[in-house]
């Protein structure tokens, strides 16, 4: 007994795409549901192994073929190849994953002089006919016999130009009779044989130039199955239509019947966008009846996929058919409203709305808005939401090439095909002319996250000449326009955008998350002002302040470069002094800001040359400095003539050779404390603890506003829950000098406030040697955190710059490495090492909390990583928050503690 190579949807496995392809297992799952979807079957993907192999079709495969047409013959009462109500098929192949976009079909398979003969007695319209006879012609000679498409549309203009006519509509059945003939010796010419009559012969021909495309085109993809399926026409008269609907709208997740429909049409005519469709809403009534039953189709299919459908029908003589279903493309905002909505309907579990959503789209949630709106151009559809700006481009190859040297670029098409795909993966926005929200642009920008305006008519889009045309105004290639693919609206020039707000439905899930979650998510921040950014964001504390950015501030680093310059350790106490009060205000603020939640601030780390000018600079300045004295009384002075701004500056007010000499002399301080300071690898080098040990006085200045700070907002009735970490340890040793003096000082600060204060001494983990002495450190610490910037550089031997920019690219397309390191967790190297740490530092201490703060903290996989090793919480910074709120939900869900 052979194999069977074939399955009809009735008695296909609707759950192995692997076998029967994405689309097939679909069309088999929705037979057996009772919906009504025309009869077809399925050619295994076993098959196209086979045919890869051998470059053969089975012996036996043309058999089954012609068991299973003969099954739809009785089913549709109609005959293949037959000379009265020819049966009519679509051939297409499906790959196991749903690869949008990518896919060609042949429609109208098994026309020919004797079928035409029987569709026109069946159907009694010319027209229709010769318009279906066309368009098989067509299609099965460019994607079977290689004839240039282009050739096919020169046929084609040359007959509707002759007439007069520009609207393909407007074609009399005469003309498109005309147009077949064309087309038929066309193939001719161009292959030297005739179009092929034999309908089994077409069907061949078709399934082997099928594999043949795949072979070619997707040799790495896994082996598509291909769907044989009854044609049927929503282009037979006013009682037929065809559409495509989502269940719910995909933009705002409105529990609404969301799309469009054309009547008496054919599907390609939505698909390439040759005519505008109608809004949905419009057939409730046109067609009342059929309108009810699509939203029973809604309704069942969503009961049954437990998710937000994507469906394709087709009206065929007041006959609705269901052609596929799919999971929705959504917006991310219409993914979170339709996951609260679907659990408050009782379609899905919480759990269910929590895994449903990729935590890496909510970056695409908050799309950007333009903030100017000068400049309105024209309104097309609003395919695909958010904003995008950047140049004009008519070509994939030439948005490719910008793209790579940072340019923004919009994709201009009038409409798109699957070929354009390079060029959307390249582009911050498409534009199309025509077309509308189910067209291929609309359907395949959605998927990708990328802003989309369709259907915008009023331009004349002129890819040969690279020009986009609208009336008196002609954009080129390189000028700038702003798209909103929310609106649909078009601007011209560059605009600057801004993220919006939370909705109410991602609060919600995120409030689920939460609960679900039993890793917590803390915030980096270092002012007041993202502290409480954070906290809105959801943020349960700050698991990162970094000291040093508070000394940035513009009226502050003049304090922190005096301290610097200080040639004592009691001038570098006096300037540290002025620094204390500004340290103890700002931590007393952050601290009340974040009550009652946790504060974790990170002494000083950074090396003090890091806060001083480079040396080019000041040499630069000095010199400026120094051609005061060459400019001659009354020469006008400028910007170029002295070569820096703050010698300018000086030159602008009434000074004397002593005031320019006072400067000079206060810059060559500067140079030399810079040329002191300079360090081989400074990020190796005098930094951290290493720092605050060789100048004690600048760690007691921070642990003493810390602690007088917490002292103050208690006097206050504030409750905090303040944390010193100390960084850049290697040794138990540095963490018992600087837990020394914490303990000094807290006494002092006790003793002054009248208070008893409660605070954790922990460090972070940043170097290798950290990682293996945890247990000793442990000793000493209340808690670890992970410093996996810094892990990672020691860990790989990398400096970030330097490697992100000159060999990291490189090594990721290579395969060198699967992923930037310092984007996603290296666990096979730097997580190794966590993985020994935590190990050994709750070997001595059993209640030691751990947690990481690092840039991996906001990443999905290094969230779930780090769920998986134990940690208590990761920190991140406050716009990653949400994100990794989501992630460590769906960590316990999928491996629960």
């Amino acid at each position: 007994m052979h194999k069977t190579h074939t399955y009809c949807f009735e008695t296909g496995d609707g759950k192995n795409p692997l076998l029967l392809g994405s689309k097939g297992a679909n069309l088999c799952e929705l037979t057996q549901l009772g919906i009504n979807v025309p009869p077809g079957f399925i050619i295994t993907s076993e098959v196209s192994h086979q045919y890869f192999a051998t470059q053969s079709l089975p012996e036996n495969l043309m058999d089954e073929v012609i068991e299973q047409i003969t099954k739809i013959e009785r089913q549709t009462g109609k005959a293949f190849g037959g000379d009265t109500d020819p049966l009519l098929v679509s051939i297409r192949s499906s790959a196991p994953q749903l690869m949008t976009g990518a896919m060609e079909t042949i429609l109208n398979l098994g026309l020919n002089s004797v079928t035409i003969a029987g569709l026109l007695e069946a159907t009694d319209d010319p027209r229709f006919v010769f318009d279906t006879y066309r368009r098989f012609i067509q299609a099965f000679g460019v994607m079977v016999l290689g004839v240039p498409e282009q050739s096919f549309i020169e046929q084609f203009t040359f007959v509707k130009s002759a007439a007069g006519i520009n609207s393909d509509s407007a074609l009399t059945h005469f003309q498109l009779e005309e147009i077949c003939y064309r087309y038929l010796n066309l193939v001719h010419k161009e292959t030297g044989q005739a179009f092929p009559d034999h309908v089994y012969q077409q069907l061949e021909m078709a399934l082997i130039a099928g594999y043949q495309f795949w072979q070619a085109n997707f040799p790495t993809a896994q082996a598509p199955a291909v769907n044989i399926v009854t044609m049927v026409f929503g282009n037979l008269g006013d009682d037929c239509a065809i559409g495509h609907c989502v269940t719910r709208n995909p933009q705002t997740g409105e529990d609404e019947l969301y799309g469009e429909y054309l009547p008496n049409a054919h599907a390609e005519d939505v698909v390439k966008g040759i005519r505008t469709p109608k809004q949905i809403q419009d057939l409730k009534h046109e067609q009342p009846e059929h309108y009810l039953q699509l939203l029973a189709l809604r309704q069942k299919l969503e009961i049954y996929f437990q998710e937000v459908q994507s469906f394709d029908f087709t009206i065929e003589r007041g006959q609705l058919y269901c052609l596929q279903t799919r999971n929705a493309n959504l917006d991310i905002a219409a993914t979170l409203k339709t996951s609260v909505d679907m659990v408050k309907q009782g379609l899905i579990k919480q759990d269910q709305a929590l895994l449903r959503i990729n935590p890496e789209s909510l970056e695409t949630l908050l799309h950007p808005q333009l903030l100017d709106h000068q400049g309105f151009l024209t309104q097309g559809i609003a395919a695909s939401p958010g904003a995008a700006s950047g140049q004009c481009v008519f070509d994939n190859d030439t948005a490719i090439r910008l793209s790579k040297q940072g340019v923004s670029v919009i994709l201009l098409r009038e409409e798109t095909k699957p070929e354009d795909i390079p060029g959307f993966q390249v582009s911050a926005g498409i534009l199309t002319s025509r077309g509308g929200k189910t067209s291929h642009a609309a359907v395949t920008t959605r998927g990708m996250g990328i802003a989309c305006v369709v259907g915008a008519e009023e331009f004349k889009i002129d890819t040969k000449s690279k020009l986009a045309i609208m009336g008196d105004l002609r954009i080129k290639e390189g000028d700038s326009i702003s798209l909103d693919g929310s609106t649909g609206k078009i601007y011209a020039g560059f605009k600057a955008t801004r993220a919006p707000s939370f909705s109410s439905s991602l609060k919600t899930l995120l409030t689920w998350a939460d609960a679900s979650a039993s890793i917590k998510v803390l915030a980096n921040a270092d002012t007041p002002e993202t502290a409480q950014l954070a906290l809105r964001y959801g943020a349960q504390g700050i698991g990162l302040c970094r000291t040093e950015r508070m000394f940035n501030v513009k009226d502050r680093l003049p304090l922190v470069i005096e301290m610097i310059l200080a040639s004592s350790t009691k001038e570098r106490e006096d300037a540290l002094a002025k620094l204390f009060p500004i340290q103890r205000d700002d931590f007393e603020q952050m601290l009340a800001t974040l009550s009652p939640h946790s504060l974790t601030i990170r002494l000083l780390d950074p090396p003090m040359h890091e806060f001083l000018p480079n040396e080019q600079q000041i040499l630069e300045e000095i010199d400026a400095l120094s051609q005061l004295f060459k400019i001659t009384q009354g020469q006008r002075i400028t910007r170029e003539t002295l070569g820096h701004q703050d010698a300018f500056e000086l030159a602008q007010q009434s000074v004397t050779e002593s005031h320019i000499s006072s400067a000079i002399n206060k810059k060559t301080l500067v140079l030399a404390k810079v040329r002191e300071l300079s360090e081989i690898n400074p990020m190796l080098g005098h930094r951290g603890v290493r720092l605050g040990i060789s100048y004690p006085e600048i760690y007691a200045m921070q642990i003493r506003s810390i602690l007088e700070a917490s002292a103050r907002c208690l006097k206050r009735r504030i409750p905090v829950k303040p944390e010193i970490m100390v960084p850049q340890v290697i040794t138990a040793q540095e963490l018992k000098i600087v837990k020394l003096q914490v303990s000094e000082i807290q006494k002092e600060v006790e003793e002054l406030y009248k208070v008893k204060l409660n605070f954790k001494f922990g460090t972070m983990i940043e170097t290798v040697r950290a990682c293996t002495r945890a247990d000793t450190l442990a000793d000493t610490a209340e808690f670890f955190s992970f410093g996996t910037n810094d892990l990672t550089q020691a860990t790989f031997s990398f400096s970030r710059e330097d490697a992100e920019n000159k060999f990291l690219p490189l090594y990721k397309t290579t395969g060198v490495l699967k992923d930037d390191p310092f984007e996603s967790l290296d666990v096979n190297g730097v997580g190794k090492l966590m993985e020994m740490a935590v190990s050994l530092g709750r070997s001595k201490r059993g209640d030691l909390k751990v947690g990481i703060c690092g840039e991996h903290g906001g990443h999905p996989l290094s969230v779930n990583y780090c769920h998986d090793i134990g940690l208590d919480y990761v920190s991140c910074s406050a716009l990653r928050i949400p994100i990794a709120r989501l992630a460590a939900a769906q960590a316990q869900l999928l491996n629960p503690r």
